[in-house]
């Protein structure tokens, strides 16, 4: 109880100060890699001053002084993000920095049922036969909303149980109140959930397609289960869990498809209706990595693309900050086999001025990854040091890690910054 009552004071001073530590994240000295451009972590603005990162900054002083309930924040990539390690680092900062009672997890997709890596930090398991629809595809099964992933089932047998929290996380994460996001091809089909010995129906919204289920108490696990009520089975898709709390803090919302493009996310039907249930305050842009695969990559277009993106995100949340991250140094593979070779992809240099370009028109701030690495051919000291991995384009959970690490201190050091500035 008294260390308890010591940290709400401090966080008490803190907020009156404006001011927030970032030592904790590496110690009292440096980033302990040689290669790496320590002087680059911070958050790059090319108009100087932001306006939407300055709101972002004054929401966040309102939730360290208790005055806000909650913030969200959304990171969306691909394959990086889909494996939720570097963006569970950053999570995990945030959950830390505002209160002893930890926020809702985020959104969820059960990836495992689609048969793809699932995010370590939580465990998924399935019943049944699933049939999964990705935006990297072309033939889909289901219509996609912002996850960019789905699961679809016919089976009568078919159900997914999630337990929020791994042996690591020793019950962190917990919720009292979950959305479903997802769609019937008939209300003769209903998705039930079960947490310990209870059973929930959900009170089911048409508009946005989701089916919100409210429990007597706080929870890990669950299990939807699907129901069907006619003698013909009828097929149902799932897009996504929101598990969520009343706990103040800041939930940190993670989106990420293998593969993932800027069109990927472009081709989502529903891109926008599940984006107002997230609601971001800030976006972390991070899809880059794939669209500058191809020899013949454009500028133009790449820009042309992002732009569209953040035009959809604007009809939900028009005033919303914006960090880019730009994409890592990496390699491409020439070959196969014993004989193959790898050469350095030179569009990381044209995707990182790109990218500055992009934060300039949308008011927004940049973390350079590709300047902290080191630069062009910067992978291969990543990975002789056990940081990336040996298709030099994926890092290693040290690696990810990392990079989480970083990016938080960069976000809280421009943070202190912007808020000494108001004084």
């Amino acid at each position: 109880m008294k260390s308890f009552r010591i940290n709400n004071i401090l966080k008490t001073i803190l907020g009156i100060c404006f001011s927030i530590s970032s030592t904790a994240v590496f110690g009292q000295s440096k980033i302990p890699y040689p290669f790496i451009v320590d002087s680059m972590n911070v958050i790059c603005i090319p108009n100087k001053e932001s306006s939407r990162l300055s709101n972002f900054y004054e929401k966040l002083n309102l939730q360290i002084r208790g005055c806000e309930d909650q913030l969200s924040i959304l990171h969306i990539g691909g394959s990086h993000v889909q494996a939720d390690m570097f963006s569970h680092q950053v999570r995990s900062h945030f959950d830390t920095l505002i209160s002893d009672s930890h926020a809702s997890r985020g959104i969820i997709f059960p990836f495992e049922t689609a048969k793809t890596n699932n995010p370590s930090n939580y465990k998924v398991s399935h019943t049944g036969y699933w049939i999964s629809s990705r935006n990297v595809r072309e033939n889909r099964v289901a219509e996609l909303g912002v996850m960019g992933i789905a699961v679809t089932t016919s089976d009568s047998s078919a159900s997914i149980t999630v337990n929020l929290n791994t042996e690591e996380e020793k019950h962190r994460w917990k919720f009292n109140r979950l959305t479903l996001i997802g769609y019937g091809d008939s209300r003769l089909v209903e998705p039930v959930l079960c947490v310990d010995d209870t059973t929930y129906i959900a009170v089911y919204d048409s508009v946005s397609s989701t089916y919100v289920y409210k429990l007597q108490h706080l929870a890990e696990r669950f299990t939807m289960k699907i129901i069907q009520k006619d003698s013909v089975n009828h097929s149902f898709t799932v897009n996504g869990f929101i598990p969520e709390n009343d706990n103040r803090g800041i939930v940190y919302h993670a989106i990420g498809v293998n593969g993932a493009s800027v069109p990927s996310y472009l081709s989502c039907e529903h891109f926008e209706r599940d984006l107002a249930l997230i609601h971001p305050d800030l976006v972390i842009f991070a899809i880059g990595i794939n669209d500058a695969v191809p020899e013949n990559f454009s500028d133009s277009v790449f820009i042309a693309n992002y732009d569209s993106l953040i035009a959809k995100i604007e009809t939900v949340v028009p005033n919303c900050a914006y960090i880019f991250i730009t994409n890592n140094d990496s390699f491409r593979k020439n070959g196969s086999g014993k004989s193959s070779t790898y050469s350095v992809n030179k569009n990381g240099l044209k995707v990182q001025r790109d990218f500055y370009e992009l934060a300039r028109r949308h008011d927004g701030g940049v973390w350079d990854m590709f300047a902290i690495m080191g630069g062009l051919s910067s992978m291969k000291q990543w990975e002789a040091f056990g940081l990336a991995q040996k298709d030099k384009i994926h890092f290693t959970r040290k690696g990810y890690k990392l990079m989480g690490d970083m990016i938080y201190h960069a976000i809280i050091d421009s943070y202190n910054n912007t808020m000494m500035k108001k004084r």
